[in-house]
């Protein structure tokens, strides 16, 4: 019962903090997931709540999308994704080059995680440091974004804090910004979660066993439903500068778990 209380409540929270954020759902809910279940069921209980939940976020801002950003951005991002994808499985036996135990968690430091870590810092400056926070990026650069976004996204499912840095800063609306973000990740997820399966029949990756834990993936699912609604009613009383600073904040505390191997 209190895993189902704990996994409930950090859905609750983060999927509602994810509207002002775009990203966080995968990379806070899998810790919880990890706490009561093996590494891998959480990975995929933990993919399975994502996908839903991106669904459901599509589906309730649909009307807000600027579907000129979501273009450039998406098409690029989710023909990445595959790369991305694809490059997992030639990276899946990768030795780190570091490893550590903290508090009973194994930590592996990867030098793809490095890499990220640092462009993550990167962008989150652009949130947080005012001179910066005022630049916006030409609607021309959307592409790179998404290719960036989606590439990272396949190899490792660390696309949304690329794809919000990106987004906050071609001058939409919290409400549009919300809409691009849902959209292009829910399609970024499908395509890398099809190569997924792909090189999971062909065996280069471990199959997922899911038997047991699958109303822990319900009850985090309702409860990543519900936090939507309930951000979305907080979306309307925000700034942009409000999801920028959020934003910037979850970039930081992201590219230091990266760097330190942690997620």
């Amino acid at each position: 019962m209190i895993e189902h209380v704990t996994i409930g409540a950090v859905a609750l929270f983060v999927s509602a903090l994810t509207l002002f954020s775009g990203f966080g759902l995968g990379t806070l809910l899998m810790p919880a997931f990890a706490f009561f279940l093996p590494l891998e069921a959480a990975v995929g209980a933990t993919a399975i709540v994502h996908l839903a939940n991106n669904i459901f976020k599509a589906s309730v801002f649909v009307r807000s999308v600027d579907w000129g950003v979501f273009a450039r951005f998406t098409l690029p991002a989710v023909l990445a994704s595959f790369a991305g994808a694809a490059l997992l499985g030639l990276m899946s036996g990768l030795v780190p080059i570091a490893s550590y135990t903290l508090s009973g968690f194994h930590a592996n430091i990867t030098p793809l995680k490095i890499a990220m870590a640092c462009l993550i810092a990167f962008f989150s400056l652009f949130e947080l440091v005012p001179a910066l926070s005022r630049l916006s990026f030409d609607r021309k650069w959307l592409p790179l974004g998404g290719v960036l976004s989606g590439f990272f996204g396949g190899i490792s499912g660390h696309q949304g804090a690329l794809r919000s840095a990106f987004l906050t800063k071609v001058g939409l609306s919290p409400t549009a910004f919300v809409g691009v973000n849902s959209a292009s990740a829910l399609l970024v997820d499908v395509a890398r979660l099809s190569v997924y399966g792909a090189l999971t029949l062909s065996g280069q990756l471990a199959m997922v066993t899911l038997d047991g834990v699958w109303s822990l993936i319900v009850v985090a699912t309702i409860c990543a439903f519900a936090g939507v609604v309930v951000g979305r009613r907080m979306l309307k009383k925000v700034t942009m500068r409000a999801v920028q600073l959020v934003t910037g904040v979850l970039l930081v505390v992201v590219s230091l778990l990266l760097g330190a191997g942690l997620i």
